[in-house]
């Protein structure tokens, strides 16, 4: 059988049998990856430093005659060790992952991978205080995620067509995902403007320079969440 080789990063990883283990890895090359770790359960294995949890691993493995092959072969490429001791860091790397592994297909684009290499690349900056690091991250990549799975929201116009004013406020329809002037309402110009930062091809750093942001972000990651379990979960 052929021997493949790839990037991944663990999505999940199940128990089986005695001492192997089933992963779910997602990979730039092949997508969605099924594979079994046979023995890295076992104190001596010499795959289990190669696959970790919030790392990045580089693999050799051959494809299977069903769904799951099996891994001959690990490295470890890359680990983010601040989320790893971080526990706020760690319960929003768990996040982002489970919100790709539902979004992603097997045969999924590269730019699902790059997408979460990136997350956790930021989530992993140890100059970023732990709270600002969780929510600016997990805005923008649920931002993206939603942007490659195709259903961005309309930030330049509202639900009648007409252009977003900067002066008046706005409640979200999460069916039509765009929004709709009301008097009162809780979503402000600033909000917006959040928004189209996040969903334009920008990177967490760059969300980060946005004054006031801490005050955004309650209002803000709990929409995106919304979108999200709305459109893809």
């Amino acid at each position: 059988m052929k021997t493949l080789r790839t990037d991944g990063i663990i999505l999940a990883r199940t128990n089986y049998g005695e001492a192997d283990r089933i992963l779910t890895m997602l990979t730039p090359r092949y997508g969605k990856l099924r594979l079994i770790a046979k023995g890295v359960r076992r104190q001596n294995s010499k795959l289990a430093g190669g696959i970790e949890l919030f790392c990045i691993s580089e693999i050799m493995f051959i494809q299977g005659r069903g769904d799951i092959g099996t891994i001959i072969s690990s490295r470890l490429s890359k680990h983010f060790a601040m989320i790893a001791k971080d526990l706020e860091r760690t319960m929003s790397a768990y996040v982002l992952i489970k919100r790709i592994d539902k979004a992603t297909e097997d045969e999924s684009e590269a730019d699902y991978f790059f997408l979460l290499e990136q997350a956790l690349t930021a989530l992993n900056d140890a100059s970023v205080e732990t709270s600002m690091a969780v929510g600016v991250t997990e805005l923008w990549f649920s931002a993206q995620l939603l942007t490659l799975a195709g259903y961005s929201p309309n930030l330049h116009s509202d639900k009648e067509g007409r252009e977003l004013e900067l002066s008046a406020s706005y409640e979200f329809n999460l069916d039509s995902m765009s929004f709709r002037a009301v008097e009162g309402g809780d979503i402000t110009d600033k909000h917006i403007k959040l928004l189209r930062l996040a969903f334009a091809k920008n990177t967490p750093q760059v969300l980060l320079r946005v004054a006031g942001i801490e005050n955004l972000l309650p209002k803000i990651n709990p929409l995106i969440q919304d979108m999200f379990e709305a459109h893809i979960a």
